[in-house]
């Protein structure tokens, strides 16, 4: 197993403690995880501004403090059914959340998040995972609301159209894909990749990975297709790049990126 070192993005809502047990399922086999609480400051004022009042600052200084203690707390609540010993750790950081989680992530294999969609989530503490896949240069892993960890499944897949962004996530997810032991290979549409798909087959089989290929329709677009074959075959795993196209492009013309993470029913990891 090459996944030894696994920061979570915990800021205490329902999708992050979803994202806390997955990143310990993948810990069973002796890795380390580490739940960072990023947060910016919660205060719409400079509370250390010289006309506010010092009780406002008090009461200002009391809601962050409260805020943190109840995410603290829950994160405590769930220490004991991780069953990690002193192999779960804990952080807290203050300042752009995205940029916090980013840079620290460069420490670690590997950074699972949950995907919050519209949960209701402090501001103060919400994550922006298609960002921080852009800005940290480390493999993302955004778990869905509601997922099982310990369900089991036949397969991984990988989306793969040959380009540098799907290499590059082929390369952060072997590791996961050496774990499973079973991956298909997924090209959308009949297009031809820059390199063969055989290829890739082959680095798979040389990683002791039981490799398959499948092509499916590019109709109705390829994150709908990608989305309808997860929903289909349920894999354990989606691995996909990120943002192949500039990020202003992908939010203005709504992206595959965007699209797959947004419906998406299993775990899906980025890469750029």
């Amino acid at each position: 197993m090459s996944v030894h070192n696994i920061l979570v993005a915990f800021n205490g809502s329902d999708s992050s403690v979803y994202a806390l047990k997955y990143a310990a399922s993948l810990a069973r086999n002796g890795a380390h995880v580490t739940a960072l609480l990023a947060h910016s400051k919660h205060e719409a004022v400079n509370s250390n501004a010289a006309w506010v009042p010092a009780k406002a600052r008090e009461i200002i200084a009391q809601a962050n403090a409260d805020i943190l203690s109840g995410i603290q707390t829950r994160f405590e609540d769930l220490r004991p059914r991780l069953s990690l010993g002193d192999r779960l750790h804990v952080k807290q950081v203050s300042g752009r959340v995205d940029a916090v989680l980013s840079e620290t992530a460069r420490n670690y294999d590997l950074l699972v998040v949950g995907h919050e969609g519209t949960e209701e989530v402090d501001e103060h503490v919400s994550i922006h995972p298609d960002r921080i896949a852009l800005m940290s240069g480390r493999p993302v892993l955004i778990v869905p609301k509601g997922h099982d960890a310990d369900a089991s499944h036949a397969h991984a897949a990988l989306a793969w159209d040959g380009s540098r962004a799907s290499a590059r996530a082929l390369s952060d997810s072997l590791g996961l894909l050496e774990d499973q032991g079973r991956v298909t290979v997924l090209t959308v549409g009949n297009e031809p990749t820059p390199r063969p798909v055989a290829d890739v087959m082959t680095h798979l089989a040389r990683h002791n990975v039981d490799a398959t290929h499948e092509a499916i329709p590019a109709e109705p677009g390829i994150a709908r297709a990608l989305i309808a074959y997860c929903r289909e075959t349920d894999p354990c795993l989606l691995v996909m790049g990120a943002y192949e196209h500039s990020k202003f492009r992908e939010d203005f013309l709504g992206g595959v990126t965007a699209r797959v993470l947004r419906d998406a029913p299993i775990p899906v990891l980025l890469s750029h």
